[in-house]
């Protein structure tokens, strides 16, 4: 589990991974990046108090660095188990989560397994951002965002691993500050692993509480996903691309109004249209979070679109780079 700044959700994301019914050895390693918060701390009262257990001991790694998948590297590194789980501080496993995971990695033979990102809010924009999150009009055809039938799937959220996969490919690329799972994902299917989604594991999520926070989170989520269709060619899709389309087109609307108002029929359609989609998709919401949805959809679009398309070339070449390091190093 690496952590930065998660005072707010830590303790209950370690319970729940202690909760779990699972009738085999368990340890959590948490990752600690300099966090300014209450963090280490609530870390370090989870490890006292989990000392004395026969299994599920607590035990904490430093990540100077911050960054996820560093951290992500550092914690695998210190476990000693031949399954690793991946969490986050602000993720809550659903009961039964681990054994459920395992069973799937001997039924189906993957590499990884992984489950729907199940988005909970806890005031109406969180609520909003949320029902955003689950939707098709937000998300696309993700299942691990909108859910789906079991089968083989591109990426998971988290994910549950075979160690001898993570060690054989040197564990997360520590360049990728976002879209590590996804970049990961791919080299275990070239690899020639599976990858394995199942909506029978769960994992609930707490979304960034403000705009800007969403902003930053889907600008950076635009952008590393541009480095890992420059780094692994044939790994885009048109689902990717759909964001930056619309801001081009907006963009192109807004600055053709100024010598043909009819242009603006394209930033007035998408709206109409994110506004359409949101009614669906807040269905059975409070009103204060119903009207916040389409914000959180132009945001949530609009940042991963210009993160996409201001994409630098020199993140792509730095992170081919760092991976002429032997095999392993990373772990």
């Amino acid at each position: 589990m690496p952590v930065l700044n998660e005072e707010r959700h830590l303790r209950h994301a370690v319970e729940a991974i202690l909760r779990q019914e699972y009738a085999g050895e368990m340890e959590v390693v948490i990752a600690l990046g300099p966090s300014t918060d209450r963090t280490d701390e609530i870390a370090a009262d989870l490890v006292a108090e989990n000392a004395e257990r026969p299994w599920g001991r607590v035990q904490t790694v430093p990540n100077p660095t911050g960054r996820t998948p560093a951290g992500l590297n550092a914690a695998i590194g210190a476990s000693r188990h031949p399954v690793v789980v991946r969490v986050d501080g602000h993720g809550m496993l659903s009961p039964g989560y681990i054994a459920t995971a395992v069973r799937l990695l001997a039924e189906t033979g993957a590499a990884n397994v992984g489950g729907i990102m199940h988005a909970e809010g806890e005031n109406d924009w969180e609520h909003a951002v949320a029902a955003a999150m689950t939707s098709r009009i937000g998300v696309g055809n993700a299942a691990f965002h909108t859910g789906g039938a079991a089968g083989e799937a591109e990426t998971v959220y988290l994910g549950v691993f075979r160690r001898e996969v993570l060690e054989r490919l040197g564990g997360y690329n520590t360049e990728f500050i976002r879209a590590q799972d996804w970049e990961l994902n791919f080299r275990i299917r070239q690899d020639g692993g599976l990858i394995w989604f199942s909506p029978e594991l769960l994992v609930s999520y707490r979304p960034r509480p403000t705009v800007r926070k969403l902003a930053r989170q889907y600008h950076d989520y635009g952008r590393w996903r541009h480095v890992v269709a420059r780094y692994h060619q044939g790994s885009i899709n048109p689902r990717y691309l759909a964001p930056p389309a619309a801001v081009l087109a907006i963009a192109a609307g807004l600055a053709g109004a100024v010598v043909t108002p009819w242009t603006l029929v394209v930033p007035v359609g998408y709206l109409a249209a994110i506004t359409a989609g949101s009614l669906p998709a807040g269905r059975g919401r409070s009103l204060g979070a119903r009207v916040r949805i389409p914000v959180a959809l132009a945001t949530m679009h609009m940042s991963w679109g210009w993160g996409f398309l201001t994409s630098p070339r020199s993140l792509a070449r730095r992170v081919r780079a760092s991976r002429r390091a032997p095999a392993g190093t990373a772990v």
